[in-house]
């Protein structure tokens, strides 16, 4: 499993965040660009004399670039193309747009950088609230020790073991149970709650995505006046979600338990039995075919399956949550370690894809 960041730290950066982030909700006709010759891309909220209010301007990330463009509908590749050659172009296409629409959008910013463009439906389930209602929950699981904890662009993530629950795949090959937590607040995910398996000898991850408990970031229209600014701080908004941190608590408690562990350990042990007499070249082609893997981690993925001699689909699934702790990005990490789940829920005429592949 990929480590990251430690708990004190990522508390850290949660409270400095606290103090700096602030959101909007704005009809599209109060927003303009600004694009400078460098392609530096700038938008401007005009909420007239009232600064206070959240207008000014804001410098603006990748992501927030690709959603932005996606509101309105440009092509992102267009949208990069004229950012870096044709600025000019850009503005006209972009406050063109944002004049004529009716619609109205929720502006997350942080550090004077918009991070988001989304919806003003889009439900605020934010990373510190999180953080404060379930670290209490985890902490008190028997022997919980937070194996990876990070905070990227994009999401948060809290992995932790429980030595507690055991279960031996193979002779002297324990694994133990675990959950992992994750919330975007960026709008690139639900909030999930799933059940993780860790292997001690190699300390890999493997996330059992099918039994997931996840909340959508998806609720009302947060304000129906027609031409003003909203602005929502943490330190104002009420905290009305407790109800559903009561559901993750019992969640929690139920990716833990013994009867749900046993069941994805079973799974996975039962990979053991799936003999990869093909290729392993071609097997870790499908492999990568199916699921989308760049050449980079083909040859990862068929490196570890290699080098650890375990022709079966126990030694795939291995291979690919193995792999993960060599990918430098952390949200891409966490993906193969969802990948070792997926491959555990695979029928068997799509294991024979795989394993027979020539």
């Amino acid at each position: 499993m990929k480590s990251g960041r430690t708990l004190v730290d990522l508390a850290q950066e949660l409270e400095r965040q606290i103090a700096t982030k602030q959101d909007l909700v704005l009809p599209s006709s109060l927003l303009q660009c600004r694009t400078d010759e460098g392609g530096n891309l700038k938008l401007i909220v005009d909420s007239g004399n009232h600064l206070a209010s959240g207008g000014g301007e804001y410098g603006i990330t990748s992501l927030a670039r690709r959603q932005l463009a996606d509101k309105l509908k440009i092509p992102f590749t267009y949208f990069e193309r004229m950012r870096a050659g044709q600025p000019d172009l850009l503005d006209r296409n972009v406050n063109t747009w944002l004049q004529t629409e009716g619609d109205r959008r929720m502006i997350r910013t942080l550090d004077g950088q918009v991070r988001a463009v989304l919806s003003d439906r889009y439900r605020r389930l934010d990373n510190f609230d999180l953080a404060e209602n379930v670290l209490p929950i985890l902490q008190r699981l028997e022997g919980a020790r937070f194996e990876s904890v990070e905070l990227t662009d994009t999401k948060m993530y809290l992995k932790v073991i429980t030595p507690r629950v055991e279960f031996e795949v193979a002779p002297g090959d324990i694994v133990q149970a675990g959950i992992v937590i994750t919330n975007s607040e960026v709008g690139c995910g639900t909030l999930s709650v799933q059940p993780l398996i860790y292997r001690l000898v190699c300390k890999n991850g493997l996330i059992a995505s099918d039994h997931a408990l996840r909340k959508t970031h998806v609720g009302r229209s947060l304000s129906s006046e027609e031409e003003s600014v909203t602005v929502f701080r943490d330190d104002t908004l009420a905290a009305d979600d407790r109800a559903f941190f009561l559901k993750v608590r019992d969640v929690v408690e139920a990716a833990v338990s013994e009867a749900t562990f046993r069941q994805v350990a079973m799974k996975l042990q039962k990979t053991r039995d799936i003999r990869l007499t093909g290729d392993p070249v071609k097997t870790v082609e499908v492999l990568a075919n199916r699921y989308t893997l760049n050449d980079t981690e083909r040859a990862g993925v068929l490196r570890h399956l290699i080098i650890e001699g375990d022709l079966s689909g126990y030694g795939l699934v291995n291979a690919v949550t193995h792999y993960s702790q060599d990918v430098e990005d952390y949200d891409r990490a966490t993906e193969f370690e969802a990948l070792g789940g997926k491959l555990i829920e695979l029928a068997p005429t799509e294991w024979k894809g795989l394993a027979h592949a020539a």
